[in-house]
């Protein structure tokens, strides 16, 4: 039984995983050139498919998880939002060699994006991991193949998220796919350690979540916005908020 159900919890975060991959294949389909006038637009989309992804995908599932428990709804996801922020801020703070040249201040950016989109994907892996395990014996395998779609659907933005803005910043298309690609990779395996441990983590969830929710938006405030400035970015900004809500909205 245990076989069968790491066995499901991995095939269904592998959808997922792949998903993400193949948003970050779109860097492939840009074509050279004008990348400082496409910048402000890429990194406004990295920000708002972030923004959006934090509050539908990270916070408002960190709450209703919460729900009926030993401590109010709210408590799990304001401390574990944050904790996520300091996190990143801790983060951020190893890294001041690369705040003094403006390229590597890029780089800098760059990384504590992948950074935060990849800890919001591993709540995601243990979510759709945990669905699967549970489907093993054939009840309930409709509702987790539905969760897996839906979040391998939502990945495909935030592969790209990541993906495009390295591009843009001068990165190679093949490391901006290889970042873009590996930050879902953490997808299947949390998905199968969480059903190695899934007495201990389902309480935990809402913390998990929030806390992704919280190093995300820390990245969003922090370093994309105030490089997003302009009608390119605030555009930028509205299509990732948007296409994400509704994702989240019509396939949650």
């Amino acid at each position: 039984m245990m076989l069968r159900a790491l066995a499901y919890a991995a095939l269904g975060t592998l959808f997922t995983f792949l998903m993400t991959a193949l948003g970050a294949a779109t860097v492939c389909l840009l074509r050279g050139g004008a990348q400082s006038r496409s910048q402000g637009a890429m990194l406004g989309f990295a920000a708002g498919v972030m923004t959006a992804a934090s509050v539908w995908s990270l916070l408002l599932p960190a709450i209703d998880q919460a729900q009926g428990g030993p401590l109010p709804a709210w408590l799990p996801a304001a401390a574990g939002m944050a904790a996520g922020a300091a996190f990143l801020a801790a983060l951020d703070a190893l890294l001041p060699r690369l705040r003094r040249v403006p390229a590597e201040g890029a780089r800098r950016r760059t990384a504590l994006l992948a950074a935060a989109i990849t800890l919001h994907n591993i709540p995601e892996g243990m979510a759709v991991g945990l669905a699967f395990a549970l489907a093993a014996d054939g009840d309930g395998l409709a509702g987790a193949a539905a969760l897996a779609f839906g979040i391998g659907v939502q990945n495909f933005p935030e592969g790209a998220a990541i993906s495009l803005p390295l591009y843009r910043l001068g990165v190679s298309r093949g490391r901006a796919f290889a970042a873009g690609m590996l930050s879902g990779a953490v997808e299947p395996l949390f998905g199968v350690l969480v059903v190695l441990a899934a007495a201990g983590v389902r309480a935990l969830m809402p913390w998990f979540l929030s806390f992704a929710a919280g190093a995300m938006l820390w990245v969003v405030v922090e370093e994309l916005v105030p490089q997003a400035q302009g009608r390119g970015g605030t555009a930028g900004f509205l299509s990732g908020f948007l296409l994400m809500m509704i994702l989240d909205v019509a396939l949650g």
